[in-house]
């Protein structure tokens, strides 16, 4: 069964826990008794587990009820209660309030890893062996190489420990024991930069402003406003 069915059976099972059927709305009813006969009621109950927490997780809080009753409309094909430019401006205006919300929400922490991250970046700088590039990027060379220099389209294999200022790590290929192959330009502009000033051979020790790493929002265990510490060895450039 393919991906898009699982997901439509999960949409069908959450419609029945709300009290709708397909030929019509109901009063909502008890959730019924769950029976999962195969492989396939599974994975749909899974994948709607999923789904909420993801809502859950974005920060959403939606009404369960009308996201089953719109599920319903379009799969039935039923008169929807909004025009398709009303859809397309409901939901431009719910985007960005959700951006305004997230953004209150994170921004004691995020103006805090800020004056944290840039007390830090002005005393790393004058640190003996620091070198600090035009954008804010800096970087101190651990071993020298003397293989080729890697151009921005390149795939580049690295080994890398990465860290925030307080010494926690958020994600290592070294401590997995296997590095990676990655596109030169579909990394972090700090890795980026770093990457096309590196020979094969080299390792670095790098310093990446925020504004160079993922920004005022963070990203998964990134707090917002975070400058990142990597140890980055170049091992090779992909034929």
């Amino acid at each position: 069964m393919s991906r898009r069915s699982l997901v439509v059976g999960c949409l069908l099972f959450l419609a029945a826990v709300a009290g709708y059927s397909v030929g019509q709305a109901q009063t909502p009813a008890a959730p019924p008794k769950l029976e999962f006969k195969t492989l396939d009621d599974q994975a749909s109950y899974c994948i709607g587990l999923d789904i909420g927490r993801s809502m859950l997780a974005d920060g959403a809080e939606l009404n369960a009820d009308l996201v089953v009753r719109g599920l319903f409309d379009a799969l039935k094909k039923a008169q929807p209660q909004f025009t398709d430019e009303q859809v397309q401006a409901i939901m431009k205006k719910y985007a960005e309030y959700q951006t305004a919300k997230n953004a209150a929400k994170i921004k004691p922490v995020a103006d805090k890893n800020l004056a944290d991250g840039q007390a830090f970046l002005a005393a790393n700088k004058a640190k003996q062996g620091v070198t600090t590039t035009e954008s804010g990027l800096q970087y101190a060379v651990l071993k020298q190489g003397t293989g080729a220099t890697p151009k921005r389209t390149d795939v580049v294999r690295v080994h890398y420990h990465g860290q925030l200022i307080d010494g926690s790590v958020f994600d290592s290929s070294v401590q997995r024991g296997e590095p990676i192959e990655l596109a030169v330009n579909r990394v972090i502009p700090g890795w980026t930069e770093a990457l096309q000033k590196m020979k094969v051979g080299d390792k670095w020790k790098l310093f990446i402003p925020s504004n160079l790493a993922y920004g005022e929002f963070g990203q998964g265990p990134i707090p917002p406003n975070s400058v990142l510490l990597f140890e980055v060895e170049l091992l090779g450039i992909a034929e």
